[in-house]
């Protein structure tokens, strides 16, 4: 279903190349007239709110609402996936009166927010990770995500121009599609500039696992690896272990370049504030939100972090000239002919997957110039 929603905040639905307006997929759930005296909303995050990684991200997102009339902010970090978080939401509705929660950790969802939605209809819950499905989940409930495959082929290309080695190396947590998809975009970017660049990913099994990353991060470097990144929630390890190495370091999730002035080569951002905006403006002009929310670079879901010092002018040019591509629209990082590092046609010559693609969402292979197992 397409959906009516139009955030109050027109211009981050905007793209500077094409000024096209995003499309917002899911049911709409109508909503009573807008608070007069503001809104109270809730943030919660499963880990702290300076990791450096996937929590700082989101709570940066949620401190542009700082400057809108009107809104009080509730926030409280370090909650875990389990009924505590329940607690957590019941606390900011019945205590702080919230009005719209946004619980922001993948494993929040189910059972937890699906529980406390049904016991509180009138109040709206948005959860990150787009798993919210109409007919199954609550009226009240919904889910928001983004597109940051883009983001980690740019990484690549700096990657590409960067490394001496031709070996780059990608620390991940699980080999889940949307890790996927960024472990293959990284080494499709670096190969857009060198064809013979390959990339080892280690699989760390867990989303926060400081020694297991720090081991990881070792073992790439002592296998020739010059340029890393990684897909876990904090890569605040991954990039001090491999700066500290000599290696060069693309981030994730946020701007780790505090951590590695000199090392930092660019990173893949999340840009929620931009989200969170056009939700909360909406609310209170009485527009009517979204279940299901979507959007990538061009969406302004999604930024790169400024190029480092490092970064020479080849790979600035070729870096700006795919971003504006990208802002266009329609990029397509996975496109035939292309096979996995097992030597299968996973896409044939003539074919594109956009990012938007529902083929990617089941992604399960790596391919071919990365090496590692899925499995």
């Amino acid at each position: 279903m397409s959906s009516s929603f139009n955030f109050t905040r027109r211009r981050f639905l905007q793209t500077s190349a094409t000024g096209a307006a995003l499309g917002l997929a899911g049911s709409v759930l109508p909503l009573r007239p807008a608070l007069a005296a503001g809104a109270t909303i809730g943030f919660i995050y499963v880990g702290p709110k300076d990791d450096y990684g996937y929590n700082q991200a989101h709570a940066e997102g949620a401190a542009a609402l700082r400057g809108i009339e009107g809104i009080t902010l509730i926030e409280e970090e370090n909650v875990p996936e389990t009924v505590d978080v329940q607690k957590t939401m019941e606390s900011m509705i019945n205590l702080d009166s919230a009005t719209l929660v946004f619980p922001t950790s993948f494993g929040y969802f189910d059972p937890h927010v699906i529980t406390v939605a049904a016991k509180y209809p009138d109040i709206l819950f948005r959860h990150c990770g787009g798993l919210w499905t109409e007919g199954t989940h609550p009226q009240n409930a919904g889910s928001y995500f983004g597109y940051i495959g883009l983001g980690q082929y740019l990484n690549g290309i700096v990657a590409g121009h960067t490394t001496k080695t031709k070996k780059i190396g990608f620390v991940a947590a699980k080999p889940i599609p949307q890790v996927l998809m960024n472990v293959n975009s990284f080494l499709l970017g670096a190969r857009a500039v060198d064809p013979e660049v390959t990339c080892q990913v280690i699989f760390t099994g867990e989303w926060s696992l400081a020694v297991k990353e720090a081991e990881a991060t070792n073992a790439l470097v002592d296998q020739g690896a010059d340029v890393i990144t990684c897909h876990v929630d904090s890569p605040k390890v991954v990039v001090e272990r491999a700066a500290g190495r000599g290696a060069f370091v693309c981030g994730y999730h946020a701007d780790q370049s505090p951590l590695a002035p000199e090392k930092y080569l660019t990173g893949a951002e999340w840009a929620w504030g931009n989200v969170y905006k056009g939700y909360v403006e909406a609310l209170l002009a009485g527009e009517e939100l979204p279940n299901f929310t979507r959007g990538g670079l061009a969406e302004g879901f999604v930024k790169m972090s400024p190029l480092g010092p490092a970064v020479g002018e080849a790979a600035r040019n070729q870096f700006e000239a795919t971003l504006a591509e990208m802002m266009k629209g329609s990029f397509s990082v996975i496109k035939g002919p292309l096979k996995s590092n097992r030597g299968d046609m996973i896409v044939a010559e003539g074919q594109a997957f956009p990012e938007t693609a529902i083929e990617l969402e089941s992604m399960d292979y790596l391919v071919e110039g990365v090496l590692g197992s899925t499995s």
